[in-house]
């Protein structure tokens, strides 16, 4: 089981690591000049290039059968390892898919729909037409690096892109949508909804945990010591949000949510646009947060981030991939920065993080990685953070793509690249073991298992 102790045992193997990643980012700005791309040896199949010593295997793709007798659905997106019994590892991963036929698990012109018990779909549609996103759980032995078996663990959502693992053995889809019930849709889509981790082939109830907010959401990060969870929203002009829940572990019971704004800089634009202001947050800067308070969080005029800004919430540029290490949270802005390269942001929470007390010892958000060169990091999407500390990169930019390591030492290094397709990847994260790095190629329909010697790395 994923237990809190499993959970603040990773992230204590990992601060060291991180207090690395600190240095780096407070040594030296000009990371053009520590650019590191390694030789990568040239795949015969031309999917994967990597360095030498590691290999790939594909080990899903969109259309495969599963155990449950349905298919694997199209754009493989966010997903995370889980522990699972006898050394197993549990991958929950995301399907970013709408109601487009043939993208879903029930096949071409969704056959297998009608095999599927519908009270455990969130929205059947309105004309036989259903939602085809939510998750697969791939139970897979690294040990063997095999797949055990595959199958549908949520239904009905849409659009479900990227999440985060919690620290009470689940994983939070998110879905990147704000559609109405209408013409199509039996229901409004822009919820957050929970998966357990489980070896066992089973559906889980959907039910949207709609006091985390009715918006375009992106991922989220649990920081363990409070229980909250964070939020981004995959807009140009989104917000940053954290969600207090009012049991900590029971996300459904209901909560506050709140939006990131900077101490004494109300509606902040962190974007550093040019047409805004290329220097409102410098780089490496530490700013001192604090928490705007929201209602109307279900949001059926999609205005959450409109009002949280007037409010004096602070605006980002695209927030996605979203990670929990070290005691702080890390999250990506695709497209923040003077050249829109993207933008890599450090929180780190009050010791008294959603108390009363907190404004005494307030959080803090620092700026790490602002290129503004597309030959260092091209759009940065999801992200982790590997066993010893490394950052772990996703691109999401025009042309090819790449997995990028940052690590402790100040380099920049291209670890991987797509050469089957334009394909950003998607979803990286490592097994608990620390022997696999699974990853995505969304648009080929891929989940890919990585090995090699990372020991040459810690």
């Amino acid at each position: 089981m994923f237990s809190r102790r499993y959970f603040f045992k990773q992230a204590g193997s990992i601060s060291l690591g991180f207090a690395g990643l600190h240095r780096l980012f407070h040594v030296d700005s000009r990371l053009s000049e520590r650019r590191y791309a390694p030789h990568l040896a040239s795949d015969p199949q031309q999917i994967l290039d990597l360095p030498e010593g590691f290999s790939y295997r594909v080990i899903s793709r969109a259309g495969d059968p599963m155990a449950d007798g349905f298919v694997v659905p199209a754009r493989p997106d966010g997903m995370a390892a889980f522990p699972g019994p006898d050394g197993l590892t549990i991958l929950v991963r995301n399907h970013e898919v709408d109601v487009t036929p043939g993208m879903g698990a029930y096949g071409e012109n969704n056959a297998l729909f009608s095999r599927i018990d519908r009270s455990f779909v969130y929205d059947p549609g309105t004309d036989g037409t259903p939602s085809l996103g939510g998750t697969t759980t791939l139970v897979y032995d690294t040990r063997s690096q095999s797949v055990v078996r595959e199958f549908l663990s949520l239904a009905g959502t849409q659009r479900n892109c990227a999440g985060g693992p919690t620290p009470w053995n689940s994983w939070i889809t998110c879905e990147e949508t704000v559609e109405r019930a209408g013409e199509v849709n039996a229901k409004d889509h822009g919820f957050n909804f929970e998966v357990p981790a489980t070896v066992r082939p089973a559906l889980f109830q959907p039910v949207p945990l709609k006091a985390m907010g009715r918006f375009n959401h992106e991922a989220i990060a649990v920081d363990p010591a409070s229980g909250i969870v964070y939020q981004t929203e995959d807009r140009h002009d989104g917000l940053i949000y954290r969600y207090i829940p009012v049991a900590p572990g029971d996300l459904a019971r209901g909560g506050k949510l709140q939006a990131l704004a900077i101490v004494d800089r109300p509606s902040l634009d962190t974007r550093n646009w040019p047409e805004a202001d290329p220097n409102a947050v410098p780089l490496r800067s530490i700013q001192t947060v604090q928490w705007v308070d929201l209602d109307d969080v279900e949001a059926p005029n999609d205005d959450l981030r409109f009002r949280g800004f007037e409010a004096g919430a602070a605006r980002f540029a695209r927030g996605e991939g979203m990670w929990y290490g070290g005691g702080a949270i890390y999250f990506a802005c695709t497209n923040g920065g003077r050249e829109k390269k993207g933008q890599i942001w450090r929180y780190t929470p009050s010791p008294s993080e959603g108390k009363a007390q907190e404004s005494r010892n307030p959080a803090t958000l620092e700026l790490f990685v602002e290129p503004n060169d597309g030959s260092i990091v091209e759009n940065a999407d999801n992200l982790t953070v590997s066993p010893w500390g490394d950052l772990v990169v996703c691109e999401d930019g025009p042309g090819s793509q790449h997995l990028l390591r940052i690590t402790p030492d100040g380099e920049v290094i291209r670890f991987a690249a797509n050469t089957l397709s334009d394909s950003e990847f998607a979803g990286s994260t490592f097994s608990p073991d620390g022997s696999t790095l699974f990853v995505n190629i969304q648009v080929d329909g891929l989940t890919l298992a990585i090995t090699g010697p990372w020991e040459r790395y810690s």
